[in-house]
C-alpha cells in the first residue's frame, strides 16, 4: 500500500508536470493519428490534450480577467488555440487544431517550470527548519525534564549533552566546551564556549556538558532569523521579473484589442464580409501568438542547462542562466568555497636538534587523547608515521595537553600554557609563530621534559588550506570582466585578510554573522546591480537567496545553501564559476538573437495579414516555420 500512496503524493506535487507530460502524449498520438487518416481518433484525443494541457492557463487567464480587470498572455494563449481549432474544424484544415495544441503545450511546460522553482523555495525553507530541535532539556525545580522548544520560558535552565545540538540561542551558565559554529557563522576552526558565552542554536556542541540560560525567546534566535531572511528574499520579485510580468499583459492586452478592431472595423471600412473578417482576425490571433518568443528562450536556455550539467554545472533555472552572464561582482565565502574547510597541518618546525618527524611523532601519540580538532588534524598528518598513543593523558580546556609518550612527560598546546612549564620560549620560534598567525593559522607549541627541566621542541602550523584553483579562478574572474571580487567571513580579520592577500581577492568582510552577509550583498547589489554569491554554509542561505545569482558548493555544501542557490558546483570545482559565466554570456547573446528573429517573423506576418497578402495555412507555416527556427538556433548553445 506504500507505493499507491507514494505515486499519490508524487502526482499531487507534481500535477503541473504530469499536465504537461499527458498534454504532450495526446497530442501526439493526435497529430499520429490524424497524419495516418484516423479523423475520428485525431478529434478524440486533441481535445483532451487541450483540456489537459490547457485548464491551468485557462483558469489564470480568466481568474486575472474577472478580478484584476487585466489581460494576460494565458488567456492569449487560450483564445489563439481554440481559435485555431475553431478554423480548422470551420474550414476542414485539422492541422490548424494541431497547431493550437503545441501553442497549450508550451504554456503547459512553462507552468510545470514555474511549479519547481517554487517547490524549491519551500523545500529550502524546509532544510532551514530540519536545523532546529523541537524539545531541549530543561531544569526546574531540581528535575531535569523533556519540553517543546515554543514552552521555553526566558530564564530557563537548559542541559546540552556532548554531541548534541544547541536546541535555541542561549549563555552558558556552567561548564566549558567546543561549538562546531561552521554552519551558522562560518568560522573555520571550532570556537572555545565557556560560562558568559553566548550560544546558537543550531550549533553542535563538543565534548563537554553545558548548562545554558535562555535570555531571549525562542522566535528571535539566529537560526530563525535565516530562515525569515530566506523566506523573505525568495518572495521578493526581481526587477527584470516585473518588467516581464507587465510585458506579458502589455502584449496580451494589444494584441485581444488589435484583433477584436481587426474583426469590427473592415466591414465598415473596407466592405469586407464577416466571413473574411473573423478569418483575419483569427489568423492574426494565430501569428501574433507568442509561440517563437517563448521558443527564442525556453530551448537556449534548457540547452544551455544541459550543457552546464554535462560540465558539472547544475543550474536550477533557465533565468539564472542568463543572469550569470550579466554578472559584474562576486561573494565568495572563505570557508569551504575558497578553502576546503578540512583543517590540515600545514608547518612543523623543530629545534633542539630534533627532527620535524619526531616532533609530529610525540605530538601525535599524546593528541590521539583528544577530541580537539587541531589534535585529530595533528593525527591526520602523522598517520603514516610510527607511534603508539601516549598514557597519563591529562587535558587542559582551552589550553592544552600533556602525556607520557616513551616514558617522558610532552606538553602541547598554547604558548602562554608551554611557558608555564619552560622558562623561556625561543625568541626565533616566537617570530616565526608571530608570522604564521599573521597568516591566519593556529600554532601548538610542544615542548619535553627532559631531565629536571622542560624543553621546546617546536611548533606545528595548523590552518584550513585554501583550495588549489582558487588563486587561478579569481584572476580568470577578473579577465572575464568581474569588476569587483570580495570575500565574506565569521573568521576574523587577519586569517580573512591573510587568505584575500594570497588570492588576490579585492574587498573583505571578516567577523560576519549570516544577516551581516546579507546586508553586504544588498550593498553590492546597489553598487553594482548583478551579484553572484558563492558560499556552501547554512550561513551562506540569507545572501545566496539575496544574490542575483546564488552559487553553492555541491559536495561541501549544506542541504539548505544546495536548496536556496540557483547553481550548484557538483565537484566543489572553482574554475566551473568561470565556465557558467561563460554560458551564460552565450545565452544571453543567442537569445537575442532569437528574439530578433522571433518579433522578425510576427512583424512579417501581422503585416501579410493586414494587407490580405497571405491566408491561415501560409500564416501557421511562418509562425510555426519561425518556432523551429529559434528552437533550432537555441540548440547551438549544447555544444561547449
Amino acid at each position: 500500500m506504500l507505493y499507491p500512496e507514494r505515486l499519490h503524493q508524487l502526482t499531487k506535487e507534481h500535477a503541473d508536470t504530469v499536465a504537461a507530460l499527458v498534454c504532450g502524449l495526446f497530442l501526439f498520438c493526435g497529430w499520429f493519428a490524424l497524419h495516418l487518416g484516423f479523423l475520428g481518433w485525431a478529434l478524440l484525443l486533441l481535445p483532451i490534450a487541450y483540456v489537459i494541457g490547457g485548464y491551468e492557463s485557462a483558469r489564470e487567464g480568466f481568474t486575472t480577467l474577472i478580478k484584476e480587470k487585466e489581460l494576460d498572455v494565458d488567456l492569449l494563449m487560450i483564445v489563439a488555440a481554440l481559435g485555431a481549432a475553431g478554423l480548422g474544424l470551420w474550414r476542414r484544415e485539422y492541422y490548424l487544431i494541431i497547431d493550437g495544441a503545441i501553442l497549450i503545450l508550451i504554456f503547459a511546460i512553462s507552468g510545470a517550470l514555474e511549479g519547481y522553482a517554487m517547490r524549491r523555495t519551500e523545500r529550502s525553507i524546509q532544510s532551514l527548519m530540519s536545523l532546529t530541535q523541537d524539545t531541549a532539556t530543561v531544569v526546574r525545580q531540581g528535575k531535569e525534564e523533556l519540553i517543546a522548544i515554543a514552552q521555553l520560558q526566558l530564564g530557563d535552565e537548559i542541559i546540552v549533552k556532548p554531541g548534541e545540538l544547541i536546541p535555541t540561542d542561549a549563555v552558558i551558565l556552567e561548564g566549558y566546551s567546543t561549538l562546531n559554529q561552521a554552519a551558522i557563522t562560518g568560522e573555520s576552526l571550532p570556537v572555545e564556549k565557556t560560562v558568559g558565552d553566548e550560544v546558537f542554536a543550531g550549533t553542535l556542541n563538543g565534548y563537554g556538558a553545558l548548562k545554558l540560560k535562555l535570555h531571549q525567546p525562542p522566535e528571535s534566535s539566529l537560526i530563525q532569523r535565516v530562515i525569515r531572511l530566506v523566506q523573505q528574499a525568495q518572495t521578493q520579485t526581481p526587477p527584470s521579473q516585473q518588467f516581464i510580468e507587465r510585458f506579458e499583459r502589455g502584449y496580451a492586452r494589444v494584441i485581444v484589442i488589435a484583433g477584436v478592431l481587426l474583426l469590427i472595423l473592415p466591414p465598415f471600412l473596407w466592405n469586407w464580409d464577416w466571413e473574411t473578417a473573423i478569418y483575419r482576425a483569427l489568423t492574426f490571433l494565430v501569428v501574433a501568438s507568442p509561440c517563437a518568443l517563448m521558443a527564442a528562450i525556453m530551448p537556449t536556455l534548457l540547452s544551455g542547462i544541459a550543457n552546464g550539467a554535462k560540465q558539472g554545472i547544475l543550474f536550477k533555472n533557465g533565468s539564472q542562466l542568463e543572469m550569470v552572464g550579466k554578472v559584474r561582482a562576486i561573494a565568495f565565502d572563505k570557508t569551504g568555497t575558497l578553502t576546503t574547510g578540512v583543517l590540515e597541518v600545514c608547518e612543523v618546525i623543530s629545534i633542539s636538534e630534533c627532527t620535524k618527524e619526531y616532533v609530529l611523532n610525540i605530538t601525535a601519540s599524546i593528541e590521539s587523547r583528544s577530541e580537539h580538532p587541531l589534535g585529530e588534524a595533528i593525527v591526520k598528518a602523522a598517520k603514516n608515521l610510527d607511534w603508539t598513543a601516549a598514557t597519563e593523558v591529562q587535558a587542559f580546556p582551552g589550553q592544552g595537553i600533556i602525556g607520557i609518550v616513551n616514558n617522558q612527560e610532552i606538553i602541547a598546546g598554547k604558548d602562554n600554557f608551554v611557558q608555564n612549564y619552560v622558562v623561556d620560549l625561543p625568541q626565533n620560534l616566537i617570530e616565526i609563530a608571530t608570522k604564521f598567525e599573521l597568516q591566519g593559522k593556529t600554532v601548538v607549541w610542544i615542548a619535553q621534559k627532559t631531565s629536571q627541566q622542560h624543553q621546546v621542541l617546536g611548533i606545528i602550523a595548523i590552518a584550513d588550506t585554501v583550495r588549489s584553483q582558487a588563486a587561478a579562478t579569481i584572476s580568470h574572474l577578473k579577465k572575464l570582466g568581474i569588476e569587483q571580487i570580495v570575500m565574506l567571513t565569521g573568521d576574523n580579520q587577519q586569517t580573512a585578510e591573510s587568505v584575500a592577500r594570497e588570492l588576490g581577492i579585492d574587498r573583505v568582510y571578516a567577523e560576519l554573522l549570516p544577516e551581516d552577509k546579507l546586508h553586504v550583498i544588498r550593498r553590492l547589489q546597489q553598487e553594482y546591480k548583478t551579484v553572484a554569491m558563492v558560499g556552501d554554509g547554512i550561513n551562506d542561505a540569507p545572501a545566496l537567496a539575496q544574490a542575483s545569482v546564488g552559487i553553492a558548493m555541491g559536495t561541501a555544501g549544506s542541504d539548505v545553501a544546495l536548496e536556496t542557490a540557483d547553481i550548484v558546483l557538483m565537484a566543489d570545482r572553482l574554475e566551473k564559476i568561470e565556465v557558467a559565466m561563460r554560458l551564460g554570456k552565450r545565452a544571453q547573446a543567442i537569445v537575442k538573437q532569437n528574439v530578433t528573429i522571433a518579433l522578425g517573423f510576427i512583424l512579417l506576418l501581422l503585416i501579410g495579414n493586414f494587407l490580405g497578402d497571405i491566408n491561415l495555412p501560409i500564416g501557421v507555416v511562418g509562425h510555426e516555420g519561425s518556432t523551429v527556427l529559434v528552437t533550432l538556433s537555441g540548440l547551438r548553445l549544447l555544444k561547449n
